[in-house]
């Protein structure tokens, strides 16, 4: 027996573009003092990348697709990555030999260091109501005359989508070089991709421009509304303030939802009239009768996917805003500059109230993989005996 582990050092979630490291170590578990401790061979081990790409027969019509080997006869030598998973391989890389005629004796143990850039031009790791794209890592190995045995090490892929090109790309040329500097300037014309990405992503969402809207019904104007930034990052807190002292209208409660609306794209849906998916992610209710201004503060989760779009389908991310109105006026509760003895104010049994609600679009982006590891459901590691 051969024991095989696979272990991503610096976590199980990357950002497109990123180079994915992960160190596979073979041992042969069989003490050298045993009696029936031998030897143990394998005639090969390979690795590579594949997403899988799942969707929901009821949602989602697919053209139909040819008779692919998805199953591999004990004789073969070729790897096949998704062999007995279900859905479609979208994305693959090309594999890599780790070795060939490995030989580990009783107590050996052998390490090879597998790398590969994560694809860019591939869909982030999603798991909508309708489709899923996941991302593993597979292993192969076999020992001669014996079928091909995988191990696979599900990961999480962030992608980029939308960002705006960098306002001065020729920085480097252009700005003058410092001599007393040179490791420095060195430095920072060898940062590596995912450096630049997270400056970038770090630029775009510290941007703040305040947003003011009038929230208003058929009756009148209930408040106004200030958020100071539409663009966030995964794990960041989106806040919003409102201001109901200027409102005509009395406003009795509101609540904000943080929701992602997932949209087939229109040749792809099972019925022309297929309403859009949405998903709620976090929900602040608050009572505001009588209040002059009040707040929230909702996180955007870190285990979220970032608004995406393939050919197939589009997640938008949405903060979902409904608001309790009185139809009538309602006075506030009065209370003596001179009054001595305490007052307790009873609200009406009953009240008229319309109700109504608002949207806003909001775009969220990914954030730092190594921070986004720490709630992620893989661990980067997995193992398989042979």
């Amino acid at each position: 027996m051969i024991e095989v582990v696979a272990s991503m050092a610096r976590g199980p979630v990357f950002l497109a573009g990123e180079l994915l490291e992960c160190l596979i170590t073979f041992t042969n578990p069989m003490s050298h003092l045993s009696t029936s401790a031998s030897s143990e061979m394998l005639a090969w081990a390979s690795a590579q990348i594949h997403c899988q790409f799942h969707a929901s027969e009821n949602r989602v019509a697919l053209p139909a697709q040819g008779n692919k080997q998805d199953v591999q006869a004990d004789s073969d030598t070729v790897l096949i990555p998704n062999r007995g998973e279900r859905g479609q391989c979208v994305l693959d890389t090309p594999p890599k030999i780790l070795f060939c005629d490995l030989r580990l004796d009783p107590g050996e143990s052998k390490t090879y260091s597998y790398s590969e850039l994560v694809p860019v031009d591939g869909p982030p790791s999603f798991r909508g109501q309708a489709v899923k794209y996941v991302y593993k890592l597979t292993i192969g190995c076999q020992r001669v005359n014996s079928p091909i045995k995988l191990l696979r090490v599900p990961f999480r892929v962030l992608v980029l989508q939308g960002m705006p090109e960098p306002p001065f790309p020729q920085d480097e040329e252009v700005s003058p070089s410092n001599p007393f500097l040179e490791e420095e300037e060195a430095s920072r014309r060898d940062a590596t991709a995912l450096e630049r990405a997270l400056d970038m992503l770090m630029v775009t969402t510290s941007r703040r421009c305040p947003h003011m809207f009038n929230i208003t019904n058929t009756r009148g104007k209930v408040a106004k509304f200030c958020i100071f930034k539409t663009v966030y990052r995964l794990g960041e807190d989106i806040v919003g303030t409102f201001n109901f002292s200027e409102g005509d209208i009395p406003c009795l409660q509101y609540s904000v939802s943080l929701q992602s609306e997932e949209e087939i794209q229109q040749q792809y849906r099972r019925r022309p009239e297929q309403a859009i998916s949405v998903t709620g992610h976090g929900r602040h209710v608050e009572s505001c009768l009588h209040t002059a201004s009040s707040h929230f503060s909702l996180p955007v989760p870190l285990n979220v996917t970032p608004g995406f779009s393939t050919d197939i389908v589009t997640l938008r991310w949405r903060l979902h805003f409904e608001f309790v109105t009185a139809r009538e006026p309602m006075e506030p509760p009065t209370v003596l500059q001179n009054q001595s003895e305490v007052t307790v104010w009873a609200g009406a049994e009953h009240v008229d109230v319309d109700t109504f609600s608002w949207n806003l679009p909001v775009k969220v982006l990914p954030t730092n993989p190594a921070l986004a590891s720490y709630v992620s459901q893989f661990t980067g590691t997995n193992s398989i005996n042979i």
